[in-house]
């Protein structure tokens, strides 16, 4: 007898053992999307199901918009690892993990067909109206490790994506000319978009120093909402469409 999947849309269920108990108390309140970032499909969906890896996922996506399901919702999957987001550092116990098949920058990280994000969208679209999770707590890997993950990475099409109802997302503001700030800079510019990146929700100290950590947060800041140029450079177009996108929070604009 086959095992139903948690999710509507169209999924198999392919058992992984690598998942434990949430959190006593921890709502669903995220999905985090990663890209597998390993040279074939089956590879990374074997190390995702291998007990020694100790690493998983809810789902996985293929490239052909075929979904498996390998951990249940209620269960905690290991996809986060080191993280953090809005003050939470136990991402796996508030989340819902999606891998995307896609060999990543590593192995030769190409764009992602049309019937794969249109899975992907559907599949979180899915899990945000069971879960009633918020359209700015659907992230990207690198949103939660700035310091250590690019995934899905720039040519994912968040843009796609907000227009179907799924994330958040605005119009990049157009880069032009005009240097802001960069690492090694230090002062009340620094301090001020310190403070918009940690509001938006990134792990970043208001020290006033622009150091490698910022940097890091402003590359994958860059990565998710201006992936046009992504040099850990605030310029004039990374600090608009931050500051358009903590405009357009509900919380803030109400």
């Amino acid at each position: 007898m086959s095992v139903a999947s948690d999710t509507s849309v169209k999924a198999r269920v392919h058992p992984s053992p690598n998942h434990g108990e949430r959190a006593s108390g921890a709502p669903i309140d995220m999905v985090v999307l990663h890209y597998t970032g390993m040279q074939s499909a089956d590879a990374a969906l074997q190390r995702l199901c291998d007990s020694r890896a100790e690493v998983s996922a809810h789902y996985v996506v293929y490239e052909d918009g075929n979904i498996l399901q390998c951990v249940p919702e209620s269960r905690r999957a290991w996809h986060a690892g080191r993280s953090f987001w809005k003050g939470e550092t136990d991402i796996n116990s508030r989340s819902i993990g999606v891998e995307i098949v896609n060999p990543g920058h590593e192995f030769g990280y190409r764009p992602f067909p049309e019937p794969q994000i249109e899975a992907v969208t559907e599949l979180v679209r899915d899990i945000c109206h069971r879960h009633d999770i918020h359209p700015w707590m659907v992230l990207a890997h690198s949103d939660i490790a700035p310091n250590r993950k690019q995934d899905p990475g720039e040519l994912f099409p968040w843009q796609q994506l907000f227009e179907t109802g799924v994330g958040h997302y605005v119009a990049p503001s157009s880069i032009g000319s005009g240097l802001f700030m960069q690492e090694g800079d230090r002062g009340q510019p620094v301090e001020a978009i310190q403070s918009m990146l940690a509001l938006y929700g990134y792990d970043i100290g208001i020290t006033g120093e622009f150091d490698q950590k910022t940097r890091l947060v402003v590359m994958a800041f860059q990565r998710h909402f201006r992936p046009e140029v992504i040099d850990g450079v605030v310029d004039q177009s990374t600090v608009e469409t931050l500051a358009e996108l903590l405009r357009t929070l509900p919380s803030l604009s109400d």
